[in-house]
């Protein structure tokens, strides 16, 4: 799910993508398979840059791919392809550049042209790529250490030694004002933060207890300028976190597990749009909705 200052855009894996204004109705639909272009089998993240351009990826067991279209769904670039056949554990090579490993989300350094892909399902790790020619810039993994393909040994257990690598997915990247990088480890309840050539800065656990499918599945900034809290998608939990910015300290929440007006079923994705409006989408199971809020308090109420 992504937004301009107009519409509203939704990755829908019955292979398109929709877009909607900000009231909730329908514009236009496009995507599926074309010429000069791989449509993902499982189209997953949607990101929409300031010019317009519409960036896809997918997780589908082949998908090895981002493709930048314009607004209208014409193709423009393809980083990556397709594997020929359903990956398996030996196909992981987080040390290769030229395809990707079932991405997850993305976000843009406008200025800089420089495209961050939080890759993802299959590889573990964030990759840069330069959004107007698609060459390779830099990778890391957790820590900034550089990708590996070790095995991480099994699920997060709470209160086991911290993980000194991403586990699967390394689901969100997001870019805050001030440059810097904050990446969603899901599955270890983590967001890791990092300097724009991949120097680790500092780590905070969301909901540390949370097993299953992780805590933070996405984030977004809070819309004052100092980006002073963090909101925190919880699609395990079912609640969004607010937490400073500076040291992941919770001081609030937004709605519950349930399928009522502001509850959550499975919620994926947020977005911090404009004038205060915050869109948050459900993608899983039968949750397949948006909800959209509004800013009522500019300050959370602490717990």
């Amino acid at each position: 799910m992504a937004q301009n200052p107009r519409f509203l855009f939704v990755a829908c894996r019955r292979l398109q993508s929709l877009v909607f204004d900000v009231e909730g109705n329908l514009i236009k639909s496009w995507g599926g398979a074309g010429a000069g272009y791989d449509w993902p089998m499982s189209e997953h993240s949607i990101f929409v840059d300031q010019a317009g351009n519409v960036w896809i990826t997918g997780n589908g067991a082949k998908d090895r791919q981002a493709i930048k279209f314009t607004t209208d769904g014409k193709p423009i670039m393809q980083i990556g392809k397709p594997s020929d056949q359903p990956l398996k554990a030996a196909d992981m090579k987080n040390a290769e550049t030229s395809f990707l490993g079932k991405p997850a989300g993305m976000d843009l350094d406008e200025k800089a042209h420089e495209l961050y892909i939080a890759d993802g399902y299959f590889n573990r790790r964030v990759i840069v790529y330069d959004s107007e020619t698609g060459a390779f810039k830099r990778m890391w993994g957790a820590y900034g250490n550089p990708p590996s393909d070790e095995d991480y040994g099994g699920p997060y257990v709470p209160g086991a030694p911290t993980s000194k690598l991403f586990r699967n997915p390394v689901h969100c990247v997001h870019e805050s004002h001030d440059g810097f990088v904050y990446v969603c480890d899901r599955s270890d309840d983590r967001i890791q933060v990092f300097i724009k050539e991949g120097k680790f800065v500092k780590e905070f656990f969301v909901h540390p207890e949370t097993v299953g499918m992780g805590a933070d599945y996405d984030l977004t900034f809070s819309h004052d300028a100092a980006q002073k809290y963090l909101l925190v998608a919880d699609g395990e939990d079912n609640v969004i976190w607010i937490l400073l910015r500076t040291d992941g300290s919770l001081v609030g929440t937004i709605g519950h597990a349930g399928r009522g007006a502001g509850q959550f079923h499975h919620v994926h994705s947020i977005v911090d749009g404009f004038e205060g409006k915050l869109f948050i989408r459900a993608k899983l199971d039968t949750g397949r909705r948006v909800q959209r809020f509004m800013l009522v308090s500019k300050t959370p109420s602490k717990k």
